[in-house]
């Protein structure tokens, strides 16, 4: 893989937590309970990564490199995936996957955001 870096920069996050999903064939990372990111494959075996991203700045990154796509098999408008042989620069996917966790930790409530930034 060309970003061996993302399992310990996920899970370098507060409360992150790492659980493979057999029936999906991937890595959820986890904050709160719930995802911000996903490490799999497509159907045709290329390895990507999704990410939740604001709408408008996912969409600008779909629009600037050709390695990121609509979220595979997720909401199109919220979800990013990236071909993890592709040529999205580190800092770039760096930059997604802080957003990523940062949205979904600001979805979660008062007490449990408490509990995991302590």
């Amino acid at each position: 893989m060309k970003y061996p870096w993302l399992d310990a920069y996920c899970l370098a996050k507060n409360g992150a937590q790492k659980e493979y999903k057999i029936e999906w064939q991937a890595v959820r990372y986890m904050v709160g309970g719930k995802m911000f990111a996903l490490e799999g494959e497509d159907n045709h075996k290329n390895p990507i990564i999704t990410l939740k991203c604001e709408p408008s700045f996912g969409q600008s990154l779909r629009d600037q490199y050709p390695d990121i796509i609509p979220g595979y098999y997720m909401n199109k408008q919220h979800w990013n995936s990236v071909y993890l042989r592709g040529d999205v620069p580190d800092d770039v996917i760096r930059q997604m996957i802080d957003m990523s966790y940062g949205l979904v930790l600001d979805g979660l409530t008062v007490k449990a955001r408490a509990e995991i930034e302590s």
